[in-house]
């Protein structure tokens, strides 16, 4: 059995509102999903808004590669640790997608005795919030081409509809389709396209959304088609967004549960770093800010995708103001960025690590620019040498950041308390001068070179002509003042997965636009970068299933 899965199956639970009572929330505020999660009602989150803010704290981490760098583990570590160390913490985490649990990397709810649990659960179904997005989104696609079908009153153009079906699961075969197939009865054939549920508006505009009536607002605002005479038409020119907001109602308020050690975690909505915008729920962090003294929560993949995404664009939505970042890697992620292969990690490579260290530098001082102290958590493998740590202490040392060896997956809390009194060092310094990188105010061509060239270190961007005049009618049409939300491969800071380390001079490739005008900014796909995953060669819906007692084997 996996050694995740074993320590997640023996941990005694507690009730969820126990859980509860660590943050102050009173059982008629608790609205229990079986014993062990629940979701927090609405009219709770509301009046605790009146409160002060506690402290925000950042975890993101290096490019990612096969051999691992733990930013959820950590994350959860790192809030076990605060809570030991006397500080009252909550996490925030996404919740996770079915996409990657079945297709190549697992499970996410963390790791070793650093997990958020119940973990099959979590990394399942959980409480039905992505069903509900999914249905919303596909609620809205349907109603398009009734509203077509029966008239189409509001003149759509079916040439230029850019609202796609959606589903959590990764499935190729779905990028691309023809519908409405089979005669008069079902409508007027027309291509049509999956992206997978995080990557949907509908996802963005969930997890940006501060109460009901915002959600509402923004599921309106979302455009749908054009006309023939190039005007836009919405969720609300279709009446649609009210359907969509009940749909909604319930998967808006957050979710509660627990780690191991019994801290409280706030897990709410997903979007992909790689596509959208990679931070949970607006809700969910703020309450968290409310009730906890620190907030620990986590952007997905590097730094350079989420945590530029969380800094630029949710910061600016929520008004959140971070006072720290720690940045997540190993020494054998390090070693893959200095250019040894995955089946060669094992022995130490001193020179590899200070070489693969480029990497970690480039994140560390490109969270620099958004005014945040750092941290650089370094996420213990046995197989790691006292001299391969010190060559990651030693080039984070000649850039004035403090690296830390932590041992959370093997130890819980215990072994991120070192990482635990760093940060609380950093808050209480009160160094923390937050900015986003870029001003609004630039032209929307301008913000994707700030990213390329300012956090990817990218010569300049590639812009065809059709994608400059798509740009320009955004601009034209007053959606010009808004961030811009960069989908590209997570693997490498340029838009080609293979080439890793710290490459400078590149440039970025920008394959199309869209405007997602609910959730309040404009996507640029980048380089071969899909909306819709597919699954790899051996998938790990392969490794997964029921045991003879039906325990779930292989979710890790």
């Amino acid at each position: 059995m996996n050694p995740d899965l074993a320590i997640a199956r023996a941990a005694k639970l507690r009730p969820i509102q126990a859980i509860a009572d660590r943050l102050a929330i009173p059982p008629d505020a608790v609205e229990p999903y079986g014993r062990h999660k629940a979701k927090i009602a609405l009219d709770f989150v509301k009046d605790a808004e009146s409160r002060p803010d506690g402290a925000l704290v950042l975890v993101t981490g290096i490019n990612p590669t096969p051999a691992g760098e733990g930013k959820t583990t950590t994350t959860v570590g790192l809030g076990d640790a605060l809570n030991r160390i006397g500080k009252r913490a909550a996490i925030c985490l996404r919740e996770p997608s079915l996409g990657p649990s079945f297709g190549m990397k697992g499970g996410a709810a963390g790791g070793g005795y650093a997990q958020v649990v119940p973990m099959d659960q979590i990394n399942l179904h959980f409480n039905g919030d992505f069903h509900a997005i999914t249905s919303a989104n596909n609620l809205l696609a349907a109603m398009i081409d009734n509203s077509i079908y029966w008239g189409n009153p509001l003149g759509i153009d079916a040439r230029r509809i850019s609202w796609r079906r959606c589903l959590d699961m990764n499935d190729r075969a779905l990028r691309a389709i023809v519908g409405s197939l089979g005669g008069v009865a079902n409508g007027f054939p027309r291509e049509d396209g999956f992206d997978i549920t995080v990557a949907s508006e509908v996802m963005a505009v969930f997890c940006l959304a501060r109460d009901l009536a915002d959600l509402q607002v923004r599921l309106g605002k979302m455009i749908v088609a054009q006309r023939r005479d190039g005007t836009n038409v919405t969720a609300a020119d279709l009446k649609a967004d009210g359907a969509m907001s009940v749909l909604l109602k319930d998967a808006i308020a957050p979710n509660l549960v627990q780690t191991l050690e019994g801290s409280p975690a706030l897990v709410h909505g997903g979007p992909f770093a790689n596509i959208a915008h990679g931070c949970n729920s607006v809700m969910a962090t703020r309450l968290g800010l409310k009730l906890a003294d620190i907030v620990v929560t986590e952007a997905g993949f590097g730094a350079d995708l989420g945590g530029e995404k969380f800094l630029d664009i949710k910061c600016r939505a929520a008004g959140l103001k971070p006072s720290c970042a720690v940045v997540v890697a190993t020494v054998r992620a390090l070693k893959m960025h200095g250019g040894v292969a995955r089946s060669a990690l094992g022995p130490e490579n001193v020179e590899a690590v200070r070489k693969g260290t480029a990497n970690l530098a480039r994140h560390v001082e490109n969270l620099g620019k958004f005014g945040l102290p750092v941290v650089v958590a370094v996420n213990h493998f046995t197989s790691d040498t006292e001299a391969e740590f010190a060559a990651i202490r030693d080039a984070m040392a000649a850039l004035g950041v403090e690296a830390i060896s932590c041992t959370h997956w093997a130890d819980g809390g215990a072994g991120a308390e070192a990482l635990a009194r760093a940060v609380v060092s950093r808050i209480e310094s009160g160094k923390a001068a937050y900015r986003p990188l870029y001003p609004l105010e630039l032209k929307l061509a301008d913000k994707i070179r700030a990213i390329a060239q300012g956090i990817y270190r990218a010569a300049d961007i590639a812009v065809p002509e059709a994608v400059a005049k798509r740009l320009a009618a955004f601009e034209e049409a007053g959606f010009g003042n808004v961030p811009v939300c960069i989908a590209k491969t997570q693997y490498s800071f340029t838009a080609d997965p293979t080439v890793m380390g710290a490459p400078t001079g590149h440039v970025l490739p920008v394959r199309e636009v869209r405007l997602s005008a609910g959730a309040g900014f404009v996507v640029a796909i980048c380089g071969d970068i899909m909306t819709m995953p597919g699954l790899p060669r051996v998938p790990a819906a392969e490794s997964i299933f029921l045991d003879p007692a039906g325990e779930i084997e292989g979710l890790f």
